[in-house]
Formats: structure tokens, sequence, C-alpha cells
């Protein structure tokens, strides 16, 4: 699969799983995930993400660590996701 289409199906997974009131293209690749000048997610969208992520793309997340690095953008999931699947 490559990058763009990993970023959209990524993006096109938090839409439907997070119920965000926004298209999946209208997301930004490096848009900050839980920042208010971005998609201000939140905790209970963290554990969301997660679950979505482990069953959409096979790669779990250990702990609050590694997914405070991973999900703070589109960018950095995609990045997270290929290098799982690499190891």
């Amino acid at each position: 699969m490559s990058e763009t289409d990993l970023k959209s199906r990524i993006k096109s997974m938090m839409v439907e799983n997070l119920m965000l009131k926004m298209a999946p293209e209208d997301i930004g690749d490096d848009t900050p995930l839980f920042s208010p000048e971005g998609l201000a997610l939140d905790s209970i969208d963290a554990l969301e993400l997660a679950v979505g992520i482990e069953k959409n793309f096979g790669v779990a997340t250990p702990n609050a660590e590694v997914a405070r690095e991973a999900f703070v953008s589109v960018n950095t999931i995609a990045a997270y996701i290929t290098a799982k699947k690499k190891a």
C-alpha cells in the first residue's frame, strides 16, 4: 500500500471511528490531532484511535507513551504503522 493510500485509510478510519463531523480529505496530513488548533481530540478519542488502528491495520499501541508520540498527526500515525509493519 502506498503512503498516500495509507494516509487516506487512516483519515477515513478516524472520521468513521471518532464520528468526526468532517470529510476525510479535510484532515491535513500535519494537522495536530490533540491540539485546540487542530482537531482537539481528547483521551477517549485516543483510545478509539488506538483500537481503530489495531483493528484496521493490525498494529498495536503498547502504552500511552508510545501513543503520545505516534498520535501527533496523520503523518506520525502513518510512519508508526509503516515502521511496525516492517519490524
